[in-house]
């Protein structure tokens, strides 16, 4: 319990400066398109993420919201942000004036939403719907017109968020104000439990409509509103009640809200950054907000969890869930290295602990559950990259995860440890290719660590695996392409054609996946004949245009040529200029990205958020800086679209400024940082985190900064 009072006064403390930073904060932003972000109130990392959900109309409304939509059927609990998968929607409840109204009509001129709160107007049952959130609860004001004799809150326990169906549920009135139940559901993750406690601000009656799935609880309507909080645990009613009473215990729904946006005004205020555009200010900030809806605390007050064994255990540090790795170790945690070290310990034992749990690190993690979802070993990367960075971690105990992780038989790894890579011809299942370049820039990473910690065996065979990139490069057309186990490679063969999850890439196609060498960017280099060879094939990625076929996955969006922003893979690309002396060719591509794919309004983003990843890239983007190698902490410097950005990295302060920046102004001419020259085009974690200024000269023409064999990263 005193861990989880030490995060509360973490995220409530007093910000540097009272700047009012959640005014720039649009959570509408991203809720239409393909963006897939979640709406309503929550607080930052917190478990209960409390809005409304709309009808299931497919892909888009994975979030349980989309703008385009006027039709609520509740407000739940839990949701995700930014994914590809529709899950969660637990403990849906709705005001409505009788019982029959399952589905209201609203509009969005009655909808606000601010950093940790929500409120809709819902004329069809005159009542205005208020909602907050701490770490685990919800809290809920329902303000109900005098035409309505009660006061009558439907909870329904069937209710889901796309994969999610119920498998057992139960509601019970413990006493006049108080009601616990649970949900137990399969979907995306495969069991999920989530138990719940409301206390009601009044008297109020249970009934039940249909069994234990739908429920109507009512109270007299004396023309004060109906308050509700509810807690919520994946252990038990218990820990939720617990939950409730340790971070809600009063009824100021106010207080509370208050308390709410103070904890994302603090959180915020890790970066502070100026502009001469608000939109950018909007942008900046509602990115930085989006980054900090998950990962998600998992365990309660009590430190109990459950955890991926389905047991519950109890332990000395905060448990996460909803880890999106594939999608965010590239960007949104070297991001949370740099401002949220607090956080990183407990991360790195959530992963230790589910290591221990299912006897493997976490692919795609939720509610305790292993969905397996995406390619490669994504949380490698993350923990090797915590570890070299010096973070509160066992280097060892981290290595054997990593390394035990690396060499099972399972998701094709039997095949690569025979073959040194994928054959397509053997793997049941496809994208051997994106598989294949994932593996190679895990393995990369557990020699790193194998060096650092002296394991001269492991670092020797992980060293030599994680160049078996080279094995799916074909010198003839120039692409990385799936080889079979006689050593042939499949035909027939078409550069731009993808079909999702039917072909050798993960929502991709060759174009894009050539690219996928991040932790071996000079030995690609090689492979494409040299830093000139290689900068054209670069220069031509964006600008060929072909057919990708009616099977491309749809999350191939956000393109330039064939560079596609708004998946992944391609996140780290346009940075490649950099490691061959060309840090200027990426300059106005950069500053294409940002000006282009992100926008202010609901179709803000070119594709799905991504549990924080796409808003990562801006952040830092925007503020000249990214990680491309998946460990070790080397930040390129890019160009920023700040004028200035000062990051509070643990308790020292580091500032980027950009002078003279301007649209115009785009290259960087010279830089000094702590007021000495600096000709990298690059600087190290280690160098960030003490703290300093770097400084960026801005200017309108390609200049050499970076063109030195000796200052490229």
């Amino acid at each position: 319990m005193l861990k989880f009072l030490t995060i509360l006064l973490l995220m409530v403390g007093p910000a540097a400066k009272a700047d009012n930073l959640t005014q720039y904060v649009d959570p509408f932003i991203g809720t239409g398109g393909h963006g897939h972000v979640f709406l309503g109130a929550n607080v930052p990392f917190g478990l209960v993420q409390l809005g409304p959900n709309l009808p299931d109309r497919g892909w888009d409304w994975c979030s349980g919201y989309h703008y385009s939509d006027s039709v609520i059927v509740g407000f739940s609990h839990m949701h995700l942000s930014g994914t590809g998968v529709g899950d969660l929607g637990d403990i849906a409840v709705m005001p409505v004036r009788d019982v029959s109204q399952r589905r209201q009509l609203f509009s969005h001129r009655n909808e606000q939403a601010s950093p940790g709160y929500y409120s809709l107007y819902l004329d069809e049952c005159g009542v205005l719907a208020e909602l907050t959130a701490t770490l685990h609860c919800g809290m809920h004001r329902y303000t109900y017109s005098a035409a309505c004799e009660e006061q009558k809150l439907l909870f329904d326990l069937e209710e889901g968020i796309g994969w999610d169906g119920m498998r057992e549920c139960a509601i019970t009135q413990e006493n006049e104000t108080t009601v616990t139940g649970f949900r137990r559901s399969k979907g995306w993750a495969n069991d999920q439990w989530v138990f719940f406690a409301a206390q009601f601000s009044k008297p109020v009656t249970l009934s039940r409509l249909n069994r234990d799935t739908l429920s109507v609880v009512s109270a007299r309507n004396d023309g004060t509103p109906l308050l509700m909080k509810v807690g919520i645990s994946a252990v038990s009613s218990k820990n939720a009640l617990q939950n409730l009473e340790e971070e809600i215990p009063g009824w100021d729904f106010n207080g509370v809200a208050g308390m709410a946006r103070q904890a994302w005004e603090s959180q915020l205020g890790k970066v502070r950054v100026q502009a001469d555009d608000e939109k950018v200010m909007r942008i900046f900030y509602t990115a930085l907000y989006h980054t900090m809806v998950a990962p998600s605390v998992f365990s309660d007050v009590n430190g109990e969890y459950r955890g991926a064994d389905g047991q519950v255990h109890r332990g000395d540090f905060v448990d996460y869930t909803t880890l999106s790795l594939w999608d965010t170790y590239r960007a949104a945690h070297p991001l949370m290295t740099l401002i949220h070290p607090e956080r990183q310990a407990d991360i790195a034992q959530t992963m230790l602990h589910i290591f221990r749990e299912q006897g493997r690190l976490p692919v795609w993690h939720l509610m305790g559950n292993e969905t397996d979802c995406m390619v490669g070993n994504p949380a490698i990367p993350v923990l090797a990259d915590l570890t070299l960075k010096g973070y509160e971690v066992d280097a060892r105990e981290a290595l054997e995860a990593m390394r035990v992780s690396a060499l099972r038989e399972e998701r094709g790894l039997a095949l690569l440890r025979q073959y040194q890579y994928l054959p397509w011809d053997l793997h049941p299942e496809h994208e051997t290719v994106a598989k294949g370049l994932e593996y190679a820039l895990a393995d990369y990473c557990v020699a790193k660590v194998a060096k650092m910690v002296g394991n001269k065996e492991v670092f020797r065979y992980f060293d030599n695996r994680c160049r078996s990139y080279r094995k799916y490069f074909d010198p003839k057309t120039r692409f990385m392409r799936a080889l079979s186990s006689q050593g042939k490679w499949r035909e027939p063969f078409n550069p731009f054609h993808a079909a999702h999850r039917q072909d050798d890439y993960t929502e991709g196609n060759a174009w894009q996946y050539l690219w996928l060498v991040p932790h071996d960017v000079d030995g690609l280099v090689k492979l494409l004949g040299g830093d000139k060879p290689f900068a054209a094939k670069l220069d031509s990625l964006f600008v060929v245009e072909g057919d990708m076929g009616e099977e491309a996955s749809p999350d191939i969006t956000g393109l330039i040529g064939q560079y596609a922003h708004g998946n992944e893979p391609s996140h780290h690309v346009i940075y490649l200029y950099h490691y061959v002396g060309m840090p200027w060719r990426a300059a106005p591509l950069l500053r294409q990205v940002m000006s282009e794919m992100y926008h202010d309004d609901v179709d803000g983003l070119c594709g799905n958020e991504d549990v924080g990843q796409m808003s990562a890239w801006y952040i830092l983007s925007a503020m000249g800086l990214y990680q491309v190698e998946p460990a070790g902490g080397r930040y390129l410097i890019g160009s920023p679209v700040l004028n200035s950005a000062e990051m509070s990295v643990g308790g020292n302060t580091f500032t980027v400024i950009a002078h003279h920046n301007s649209e115009k102004n785009m290259y960087v001419q010279s830089a000094k940082l702590n007021g000495r020259t600096y000709t990298k085009s690059y600087i190290d974690f280690k160098d960030i985190v003490k703290g300093g200024t770097l400084e960026l000269t801005m200017g309108p023409q390609p200049s050499s900064f970076g063109k030195a064999k000796g200052d490229r990263p």
